[in-house]
């Protein structure tokens, strides 16, 4: 069995997802879990990008021991630099570089030349060795390229030191049967590949990310990088667990294994979904919730005589089990911590306390407490960073005046002020939303805004996800409660705290600096 190292960018490729907005401790959060899904390689950030993105590099790679942490890096002295001083303290420094190689962006994005390309592609790999033992150089755009042009410059970055070549699919144009023969046609004519890894990187625009993927691994690759839930620009990377489970499910055929940990790979899907607010879809092969559910007759009957006449893949292989202990308001502190410790979180007695007191006032109004509200819970906890909120609410009334929604909303801020506006809407959530844009004293506007149950039943959780710009900056928020309306509001307040406080920090660095 072949050893194909995974190469997540969640935390990179993913964030750079229209609406998502990660805060440092969300990112740790993530990158803790990617280590215990087993992941070789986690690509944390871009570190010269901002200050935001340096401090959360630098923690995940002074926090992670398990999985090597890289982070991006332009073909730029000041980026190589930059990154070194946030990668520095992990186990083993690695450098992500890369530049374009296709035509088209050689041309019209670098408007330089393919001789100035190499040079360029060659003085960053040099540079980055002298600080990195571990450089990944990237070919942007390589699917576009000329594969004798291709050749050449991977020729010379090897020479210059680089210790991973990776041929990305930047725009999901290839298909897997062209992928697969670049990687065999570049195995066979670049002169040292033997020394190096050879990795894949697929988008989804045609839907071929995971077939481009699998492709790369039949002709040569030893690394392959995606996201969890596939997440990423435009239609997204290709999805890590599908990859991973596939090379389980077809062992017979791929003859390699990943050490993906697959009974982590719930949690893991989960937990990047909880915190980008990015929704998995139903039918999403692996992790959907629809992807272990059977409704035809024939497929019922087959999955009672035996359950491989319709599954290749069972719950339990991905971490998706049902617990038997059901979790009610008679409930204690024992049985809730001993769940919490089985679903896999690790938190400090302070906030499993805190975890359990929001436990308790959930179980007064919900008879049954399922999984999927236990795991709000206790992320919200996981992930709270302990930051004081700039606003936070105090009360919301909504009133019907001649059918007019109107909500009355008190917010307080930190220091102790209680600040109250009343305002209507063609509906109650334009009206609560309408209110809090004049509580929170900036231009908001809203970009995205939608409300899904946690869990099933009437009485379940109802948690609202919420992208809007703040005077003129992206932020997500939200909040999950039984009263969605109550939910959206908290969701409003915590996208604006979020730019305040990343605002604040901001500030804070600069003073340092």
């Amino acid at each position: 069995m072949g050893k194909i190292d995974i190469f997540d960018t969640t935390l990179r490729d993913g964030e750079q997802s229209a609406g998502i907005n990660l805060n440092t401790q969300e990112k740790l959060e993530i990158a803790r879990q990617l280590e215990k899904f087993g992941v070789s390689i986690i690509e944390a950030g871009f570190p010269a990008s901002s200050p935001g993105d340096f401090n959360a590099v630098q923690q995940i790679a002074n926090t992670v021991r398990n999985s090597v942490v890289t982070g991006l890096a332009r073909s730029i002295k000041s980026d190589i630099e930059t990154s070194w001083e946030a990668l520095r303290g992990g186990v083993q420094p690695h450098l992500h570089t890369f530049i374009a190689t296709s035509p088209i962006h050689m041309q019209y994005k670098l408007n330089k030349t393919p001789e100035q390309v190499i040079e360029i592609a060659v003085e960053s790999v040099k540079l980055a060795r002298k600080y990195f033992p571990l450089v990944q150089w990237s070919a942007e755009d390589a699917t576009r390229s000329d594969k004798d042009f291709l050749v050449r410059i991977i020729n010379e970055v090897i020479k210059a030191g680089a210790t991973t070549i990776n041929i990305p699919d930047t725009v999901g144009y290839a298909t897997p049967i062209e992928y697969g023969a670049l990687f065999r046609y570049l195995s066979e004519n670049v002169t040292g590949i033997e020394r190096v890894k050879l990795s894949a990187h697929c988008h989804d625009d045609l839907g071929l990310a995971v077939s481009n993927t699998l492709a790369a691994i039949e002709n040569g690759a030893t690394q392959v990088e995606g996201t969890i839930n596939g997440i990423g620009e435009r239609a997204g990377n290709a999805a890590l667990e599908e990859v991973a489970v596939a090379l389980h499910i077809r062992s017979d055929y791929y003859q390699a294994e990943s050490g993906i940990i697959l009974k982590e790979t719930k949690r893991t899907s989960q937990l990047v979904s909880k915190l980008t607010g990015v929704v998995i879809q139903p039918n999403k092969a692996v992790v959907g919730k629809n992807a272990f559910a059977h409704e035809s007759g024939i497929h019922q009957d087959g999955m009672l005589k035996n359950p491989e006449t319709y599954e290749i893949i069972t719950p339990e292989l991905i971490g998706d089990v049902a617990t038997e202990l059901v979790l009610g308001k008679h409930s204690g502190r024992h049985a809730f911590f001993s769940r919490a410790v089985q679903m896999g979180f690790q938190l400090s007695e302070e906030k499993l306390n805190a975890a359990f007191a929001a436990f308790k006032k959930l179980a007064d109004r919900k008879k049954e407490i399922s999984d999927e509200d236990l795991f709000v819970l206790l992320t919200d906890q996981q992930v709270d960073n302990g930051e004081v909120d700039v606003y936070e609410l105090e009360e919301l009334i909504i009133n019907y005046e001649n059918n007019i929604p109107t909500s009355t909303i008190t917010v307080k801020v930190p220091t102790g002020e209680q600040i109250k506006e009343k305002c209507s809407g063609s509906g109650a959530v334009e009206a609560i939303f309408n209110t809090l844009e004049k509580l929170v004293n900036g231009d908001v506007r809203i970009l995205d805004y939608r409300v899904s149950s946690v869990s099933k039943g009437r009485d379940a959780l109802g948690e609202a996800v919420i992208n809007l710009t703040y005077n003129g900056v992206t932020s997500s928020g939200r909040n999950a409660s039984q009263d969605v309306l109550k939910a959206s509001a908290r969701a409003y307040i915590n996208a604006v705290n979020r730019q305040l406080m990343n605002a604040h920090y901001q500030e804070r660095v600069a003073v340092n600096q």
